[in-house]
């Protein structure tokens, strides 16, 4: 299986796990607040219900990103995984104005009043807290093994989805002692949160988007990598561009000008392939060869 299969099947294999949890959650959560007398949980369980639209998003961006390169796209599709992650910042973003605006709403005109719900709304908070945040990490680590950013925005519409119901729970909580004020207070907050999450989801596409180069620690691993092939007497010049989830470089070497040129092309093939074996996530390399200097 190549990394281009690997990536997507584990990518799927994620997505398909959220929409499951989510469906579930939206149905338990909707039942448990119709029946516990809890505006709060209903609304939770709307927003899990949103997350299964999120989701796809991403399904939808891994699978076109990972194409094969053709005619209109020789260097491949994978930054249309960097659009659904943006896309699914500007989602995150939303929830989170939503949130914090109800609650400034709720806060402004002194709406606190609430029935007091009941003890299965409570549980189901606790639950949905639970597993929302199970959910964060478990994608959070798929997204990091295979580097996707678009699986990582979805990880943090996870956490989203959990902190929204710990401002339930605060609510719930909140409602039964007799102190409406405390939800409003906890989204808040929430909504601070989830607007941080977004900004750096969203910067980070951006960044893979605008052929942002390696930082400096992977320049320097590449380098030595190339140092270290018989033959290489310099490193002239390089160059990286962050293209979507891949890299590509752009290397200019020094080689003994007395050599001939299928020697020094010999070189370049073995710099070529010591870094793509190295460096999984180097897409292409072109390696330039230049006399060294006397």
């Amino acid at each position: 299986m190549t990394n281009a299969d690997n990536y997507e099947k584990t990518a799927m294999k994620v997505s398909i796990v959220s929409v499951i949890w989510n469906l579930l959650l939206s149905a338990g959560k909707l039942f448990a607040g119709i029946f516990a007398n809890s505006g709060a949980m209903i609304s939770d369980a709307v927003h899990s219900a949103s997350d299964v639209f999120s989701t796809i998003i991403v399904m939808i961006g891994v699978k076109i990103s990972g194409k094969d390169s053709d005619n209109d796209h020789p260097y491949g599709h994978e930054r249309l995984e960097c659009v659904a992650a943006i896309i699914l910042a500007t989602v995150l973003a939303a929830t989170g104005i939503g949130i914090g605006y109800g609650a400034v709403v709720k806060i402004m005109a002194g709406d606190y009043n609430v029935e007091m719900p009941g003890i299965l709304a409570l549980v189901a908070a606790v639950v949905s807290i639970l597993v929302k945040e199970l959910m964060f990490w478990y994608t959070r680590y798929y997204a990091k093994q295979i580097d996707s950013s678009a699986l990582m925005a979805d990880a943090w519409h996870h956490r989203s989805d959990s902190l929204s119901s710990i401002g339930a729970l605060i609510g719930i909580i909140g409602a039964r002692l007799g102190f409406g004020i405390m939800e409003p207070l906890a989204s808040v907050v929430i909504c601070i949160f989830i607007e941080k999450a977004a900004y750096d989801i969203f910067m980070d596409a951006v960044n893979k988007m605008v052929d942002k180069s390696c930082d400096d620690e992977t320049m320097e691993k590449i380098k030595a990598c190339a140092m270290n092939i018989p033959g290489v007497e310099n490193i002239d010049l390089l160059r990286t561009r962050v293209f979507g989830n891949k890299i590509y470089v752009d290397m200019e070497i020094a080689a003994d000008g007395n050599k001939t040129l299928d020697e020094t092309h010999a070189v370049a093939e073995r710099v070529h392939d010591a870094i793509e074996q190295e460096f999984p996530k180097v897409k292409h390399i072109m390696v330039h060869v230049n006399p060294a200097k006397k």
